[in-house]
């Protein structure tokens, strides 16, 4: 039986593969306290699909690298942006450039520019009235 397991997307960073992060609660052996401990999977991801943030199911496979030894079953939940949070994430976009953001499965994506009309000149910004 192979183990299935919970997990929040730390990293997507890397083509084809996650780092995944399952937070537990435990007494501490000797004092008793409720401390957190964590472990951290990397996941194989074929399509590309899950996102940081995303919560995911995995699920034990045979090992695909030196470190990943766990593949992706589902994504359980995609956080959504409302909001201000949303504002933000389109303002971290402008300001790297991208004028179209699309949302997908609660997700910004850029989208490619518009293409101007045909015989429309590019803007011209007057650079003397910036200071």
């Amino acid at each position: 039986m192979k183990k299935k397991l919970v997990g929040v997307v730390t990293s997507d960073k890397m083509n084809k593969s996650l780092r995944v992060e399952i937070e537990r609660r435990f007494a501490h052996p000797m004092y008793g306290k409720i401390v957190r401990g964590r472990t951290v999977c990397h996941v194989h991801d074929e399509e590309n699909a899950a996102r940081t943030g995303d919560t995911v199911e995995i699920i034990e496979c045979r090992p695909r690298s030196k470190t990943k030894r766990w593949e992706l079953v589902r994504i359980v939940k995609a956080p959504v942006l409302a909001g201000a949070e949303f504002e933000r994430e389109v303002e971290v976009y402008r300001a790297g450039g991208v004028d179209r953001v699309s949302v997908q499965n609660g997700h910004l994506e850029s989208l490619p520019a518009k293409p101007r009309p045909r015989g429309a000149r590019p803007i011209e910004k007057d650079w003397s009235q910036t200071g």
